[in-house]
């Protein structure tokens, strides 16, 4: 029996994330872009140029009148918070871009209503899309190279302004309170979600947050992250103000027997090295599956079918992401290492 297109809104547009998810939408059969909120008209004025769908200033109106079945939320983190609350109370499903909120507080507040709701949250982590990411995780979680020892991931640029986001997006990105810091949590949100989904929750963790370069900021500019387990190591490193790519989105996993080295981008390679090969040698990436290939695609498939989302995008793991975080801000004020609540 052919199913009736799945009713999608998006709530805020100042995430410049948003617009290649909205493409990914509109190259799917299944699925209805049905309206955009955003109090901001220029926004509102392009999603209804680009996708022809109805906008709407205050997302409470949208679902008086639109009653989608799910939606997408690309706007700054703090709002992730109120604007899932409104949707799980109308019984719509949940997309946010990582991180799952600003803070521990309100991620548990998303956590709490989807579950009480009984509607389903994903968070968005750009990065699940590569597959030779996807496959190096399989391979580490297999047991393929090993106990896994050390998790390392660096994510890094010259700075949203200067690789030339939006002004909706970086005005955000600078606001602690909307943010939830700066580069450390924008940036060492990755390695930190990394590190859980391999090596579980981190029973410490250190954190560095500071302002190096960009005077003219109030939050860090740079930041790292060590969380610390009873037999292994994981380090995030984020960064505003890096001149050109070199060292920017690698992901290292290292075990006993072997190290994962996976290159960034989609056409990124996997290179394995072990005692046999310490140089290392390219692993063959499978091609992924449909629905792990966007995570557009990925969203509404768990959806329509009722599958997991992937283990990088599990609610669950966004909070506990959400909590390495705060563990790791916390460090960075006290100058010393914090053991991780539970």
């Amino acid at each position: 029996m052919k199913q009736n297109p799945l009713r999608l809104a998006v709530l805020g547009l100042t995430h410049d994330h948003v617009w290649s998810n909205l493409a990914e939408l509109r190259r799917m059969k299944d699925v209805s872009l049905v309206a955009a909120a955003d109090p901001h008209a220029a926004l509102r004025t392009r999603a209804k140029r680009e996708f022809d769908c109805a906008t709407y200033a205050d997302a409470r109106v949208l679902f008086e009148r639109e009653r989608p079945d799910a939606v997408f939320i690309f706007s700054d983190n703090a709002a992730h918070v109120p604007l899932t609350e409104l949707a799980a109370a109308h019984g719509a499903h949940v997309f946010v871009e990582k991180p799952l909120a600003a803070d521990c507080a309100g991620g548990g507040r998303m956590i709490a209503i989807t579950r009480r709701q009984r509607v389903r949250l994903m968070v968005n982590w750009p990065i699940a899309w590569w597959p030779q990411l996807q496959h190096a995780v399989a391979l580490a979680t297999s047991g393929a190279i090993g106990d896994l020892w050390q998790v390392k991931y660096r994510a890094a640029h010259a700075g949203p302004r200067e690789m030339g986001c939006s002004r909706y997006f970086w005005e955000w990105l600078y606001d602690a309170r909307r943010n939830g810091g700066g580069a450390f949590v924008d940036y060492c949100c990755y390695g930190a979600m990394l590190a859980r989904v391999l090596l579980g929750q981190p029973t410490r963790v250190t954190g560095v947050a500071e302002r190096l370069l960009k005077r003219d900021l109030r939050v860090e500019d740079n930041g790292l992250l060590a969380m610390h387990y009873p037999h292994a190591l994981a380090l995030a490193e984020a960064s505003w103000t890096q001149i050109g790519h070199l060292s920017s989105y690698f992901t290292f996993i290292y075990g006993t027997k072997g190290t994962l080295l996976v290159e960034p981008g989609d056409t990124g390679r996997l290179l394995l090295a072990t005692t046999k090969e310490p140089d290392g040698k390219a692993v063959k990436v499978p091609k992924p599956k449909p629905h792990l290939r966007n995570a557009s695609m990925h969203f509404v498939h768990a959806l329509r079918t009722g599958a997991p989302f992937h283990p990088l995008c599990d609610a669950t793991v966004g909070r506990d992401t959400q909590m390495i975080l705060a563990a790791g801000m916390e460090s960075a004020r006290k100058r010393a290492s914090v053991r991780l609540r539970k």
